[in-house]
């Protein structure tokens, strides 16, 4: 089984994962922030590496959903392959950050990719205003993230909200402006409810 949590910057994805993890004894698989080649040189220059992040991420995100396939485990990601190819790479071509050649390009490599793999079993897709995000980005105070842009957030949340509602497969949507898994069990509990009756039925 497959599942994965996606969500804009500071949305909890992370966070999630992990307590979702060793809830169900799922296996997790984090986004790889800390030993990315391509981040810290993203976000002092992102219209000269917008290209090179999104292939690597594209990259390592169909490595791990044809892992998964091959495997009988049961899995939950941090992020999925879609909101690399449906909503930052669009965001940075419509930012004029990444250009129209080099989008077409990813764009084709992303459609040859989805075109040999299954979706996941379900997706969580973690729903958050600015204001939060950005209070989240500050309290887990990683330095590259300091020169993140509020039109970039903004335009990622816009372009969530497009690819959640046109999303053809099984999708979970949890409001984390109301929604604190981390700090109140009871919210953990109302999360864990609403996966158990998508996946298995159980109200």
């Amino acid at each position: 089984m497959h599942i994965a949590v996606a969500g804009n910057i500071g949305s909890g994805k992370t966070t999630l994962t992990g307590l979702l993890a060793r809830h169900y004894g799922w296996e997790p698989h984090f986004e790889a922030v800390d030993f990315n080649p391509y981040l810290v040189d993203f976000y002092k220059d992102m219209q000269r590496w917008s290209f090179n992040l999104q292939i690597y991420f594209l990259n390592k995100r169909f490595k791990d959903i044809v892992e998964f396939s091959e495997s009988d485990r049961n899995v939950i990601q941090d992020r999925t392959i879609y909101e690399d190819a449906l909503i930052f790479a669009p965001n940075l071509h419509d930012m004029g950050l990444m250009d129209s050649r080099d989008f077409e390009n990813y764009t084709d490599l992303f459609r040859l990719m989805m075109s040999l793999v299954k979706k996941p079993n379900l997706i969580i897709y973690l729903r958050s205003s600015i204001a939060n995000l950005v209070a989240q980005i500050q309290k887990r105070g990683r330095e590259f993230e300091n020169s993140i842009r509020i039109d970039y957030l903004k335009g990622l949340n816009t372009k969530y909200e497009e690819w959640v509602s046109s999303y053809d497969g099984k999708l979970l949507i949890i409001n984390v402006d109301e929604t604190k898994f981390e700090e109140r069990p009871e919210d953990f509990n109302s999360v864990v409810d609403k996966i158990d009756a998508n996946l298995f039925g159980l109200f």
